[in-house]
């Protein structure tokens, strides 16, 4: 290694114009507080003084929020990685990593979509003797075992030949779906060679004549598939795979998902010498575990499992580096593994990195971005902006860990990387091996000890996984975020309304959760942490407090236009600056940030739609469910979001309408449809009276725009109410409650102002 050792391992940039964007900062935050200043100084005396208020209180809210989101914005860094480096100086010497999936419900989360994910990650560019891929089935279902085992088999052959040529990406799904594949001769021929291996491999006889590329390509995939599809469809195992496969002998005690004994398969033993594919290669090691679960005992969802697979790894691979995604979060990018490692193993500062995060990406995102679930702005300018700081939030998939640190190791200065010491030797059999493990995820393991508090991912809630990164960020150490230009992993995005605002309003629920517990960066973070790191936390923690002054916005100014009752300056007046120039400063602003992370300008315009629609629901009963938590009326759950959809409701999504079909979020519905006619009722009520009177309503500029924009961005919201006619439109019972209550809204209004 010599002198080459000192050369880096990555690339860390700043970012560029930090100046001006500062001075642009300075310049927003004092036409903030005149705002605020013209609130004070002009409170009317009569009408509208509850109203001016009520604006003032929202306006102070937006002002100290907004300046908590430049934390995020004023330290941005870019990281790069040199993997030629690393190759050439440590060769095949590389840490052992083990990788974790986890799953929790097969008909949500639907077994072919989770093996897509396992053999994506088995498939790594990646020594595979040194690599260990874990299944955390929390369903505990034998569908998803047999699932799993028939992706074993396919393994022997899909790694290799992804490897031979090179592909991108490695999941079989995405991979075979693709219409832009340009097979060579050579690989056409290995296309037909695993077709014929997999025939010899189900079947005693194979008939080899009248194939040909174009009908081979994908076949031994596509009965894989048919297995699966047809077991999942009627709900059992077919007996003769039953009686081949003795695992299935674990489901024997089997009462339900919420109620089993541990059930660990090692399917690939990564010691056995004969666990080779069709090409001779080693194969990763292949783990499933359900763990114990019994009723009486709280299974902490998601983090109670990750513990389980750390403490169960342990004594099967025990690799340095812990890879943990998401059942429908495949690899993208097969070099993944070695980018992270250029962190962990850079001799100046790798000793410092906790974990490496790579962004959450999806791969169903509409041209436009219908629901927003790209999170681009979050992970093109936020999360590069927090690495500036100390690094990103553990945001629980697609994230790299030292093992120790997850075992709450703290940080010291003395400490170096020590990558050799997770070889395990054993002369068990796996039969014996097995057994002996099932007891660290039993449900009394923990009993006693500080799993869940300070070993392991952190128990009571529903985003563990932001506490626990900020516990080992709390402990000195720092973390990377890893964010290449071929994105390392890609996800399912939710495909309706109310798949988008139910995801929206856990996270939010848990972030809330999160600042009000004992975890509280604002607290928990003092001291230890640095303050823009603090401030980039509170950025999402503080979500769920944007539902009452958005609220506010969205009813007070038109209530109160309604009633000609101006609550903003004229346009004639100096004090109209100020709003003028925060108006247009924060939308460019917005616009130009979307604009350079690769959004649309219609992306853009349903970014500010999907935002208005979150802070006003999923937000407001995140607000609600947390503070009915904490004086004991509602306990702490974890709805899953669903991964699948119908027919109908995908080509509606990919043809971007909104999906407004279905009751499970109708009380989320009913407060977005009011609004929208609280919105058209008042602003067609202030037409009618201007028309009659002919005169007035010159100081209401402000409100009549606000009102008219509003009225633009609900309006797939008056489509799916009164122009639709297909299963996506909104509920009749909707519509007509909504109508009712605004109805009332606007006819009491007169009493409030």
């Amino acid at each position: 290694m010599g002198g080459e050792g000192h050369v880096p391992l990555f690339k860390t940039r700043r970012a560029k114009g930090r100046f001006l964007y500062r001075i642009f900062a300075a310049s927003m935050l004092m036409a903030i507080c005149l705002i605020w200043a013209y609130r004070v100084i002009h409170i009317p005396t009569k009408d509208g003084r509850w109203g001016w208020i009520g604006l003032f209180m929202a306006e102070l809210w937006f002002g100290l929020y907004w300046y908590v989101t430049q934390a995020s914005r004023w330290n941005s860094v870019y990281r790069s990685t040199f993997k030629n480096r690393l190759s050439q100086r440590y060769g095949k010497d590389l840490p052992a990593v083990d990788i974790f999936v986890c799953t929790a419900d097969p008909v949500i989360e639907p077994p072919m979509m989770v093996i897509n994910t396992v053999l994506s990650v088995m498939a790594y560019d990646y020594p595979q003797e040194k690599l260990s891929v874990y299944l955390s089935d929390d369903a505990g279902s034998d569908l998803t075992f047999y699932a799993l085992l028939e992706a074993s088999r396919f393994s022997k052959h899909w790694i290799p030949y992804c490897k031979k040529f090179r592909i991108e990406p490695r999941s079989p799904a995405v991979y075979f779906s693709s219409t832009s594949l340009l097979h060579g001769a050579d690989q056409d021929k290995d296309f037909e060679l695993i077709q014929v291996q997999s025939n010899c491999w189900r079947d005693s006889f194979c008939p080899h004549s009248g194939m040909t590329s174009g009908v081979m390509s994908d076949k031994l995939y596509e009965e894989m598939k048919n297995r699966i599809e047809t077991a999942t469809k009627l709900g059992r195992i077919p007996e003769e795979i039953l009686m081949e496969e003795k695992g299935f002998s674990q489901w024997d005690s089997f009462s339900s998902r919420h109620d089993h004994d541990t059930i660990l398969q090692i399917l690939i033993d990564g010691r056995n010498p004969k666990a080779m594919d069709v090409e001779g290669s080693k194969l990763p090691t292949l783990v499933y575990l359900a763990r114990e679960k019994r009723p009486e005992h709280p299974h902490n969802f998601k983090a109670g499992a990750m513990n389980a697979l750390i403490r169960v790894s342990s004594e099967i691979s025990n690799g340095a580096i812990i890879l943990n995604v998401d059942c429908d979060m495949y690899s993208n990018n097969s070099n993944s593994i070695r980018d992270a490692l250029c962190f962990f193993m850079d001799e100046e500062k790798g000793h410092e990195i906790a974990f490496v995060q790579c962004p959450q990406n999806f791969e169903n995102i509409t041209k436009n971005e219908l629901y927003s679930n790209s999170l681009r702005v979050i992970n093109e300018v936020e999360l590069h902006g927090l690495d500036g700081y100390g690094g990103p939030m553990y945001i629980g998939t697609g994230c790299f860990h030292r093992r120790d640190t997850l075992c709450g190791r703290k940080f010291s200065k003395e400490y170096r990387n020590q990558w050799k010491m997770e070889s395990i030797k054993t002369e068990e059999s796996i039969h014996e091996l097995q057994e002996r493990i099932k007891d660290l995820a039993s449900c009394r393991y923990e009993e006693n000890t500080q799993w869940g508090n300070e070993m392991g991912l952190k128990y009571g809630c529903p985003v563990e996984d932001i506490i626990t990164g900020l516990s080992i960020q709390c402990l000195g150490w720092k973390s990377v975020y890893l964010n290449p230009a071929r994105k390392a992993f890609l996800g399912i995005a939710p495909t309706t309304m109310g798949q988008t605002l139910v995801q929206h309003k856990r996270w939010s629920e848990g972030d809330l959760q999160i600042l009000l517990s004992k975890y509280s960066p604002a607290w928990y973070g003092l001291g230890r942490i640095s303050p823009g790191l603090i401030l980039g936390y509170c950025t999402y923690c503080l979500w769920p407090l944007n539902s009452l002054a958005t609220l506010s916005y969205c009813i007070v100014p038109s209530l109160y236009l309604l009633h000609g009752i101006p609550l903003f300056p004229q346009v004639s007046s100096p004090w109209f600056v100020p709003f003028a120039y925060v108006i247009l400063a924060k939308y460019s602003g917005s616009l130009a940030e979307f604009l350079w992370s690769g959004g649309t300008l219609l992306g853009w315009w349903n970014d500010q739609r999907i935002w208005l629609f979150k802070r006003t629901t999923s937000y407001l009963f995140a607000f609600m469910d947390t503070i009915l938590k904490l004086v004991g009326f509602s306990e702490t759950s974890f709805p899953l979001t669903a991964k699948v959809s119908d027919k109908d409701v995908s080509q509606r999504y990919e043809g971007e309408m909104m999906e407004f079909g279905g009751s499970s979020t109708s009380p989320m519905f009913t407060i977005l449809a009011t609004l929208a006619m609280l919105n058209l009722f008042c602003i067609v009520g202030w037409m009618k009276k201007v028309a009659m009177e002919m005169e007035g309503y010159k100081t209401m500029g402000l409100q009549i725009l606000l009102s008219g924009v509003l009225i633009l961005i609900n309006w797939p919201v008056y489509q799916a109410m009164f122009l639709r006619k297909d299963n996506g439109k909104m509920p009749c019972s909707i519509t007509v409650k909504s109508v009712l209550l605004a109805l009332a809204v606007c006819a009491s209004s007169s009493f409030f102002h």
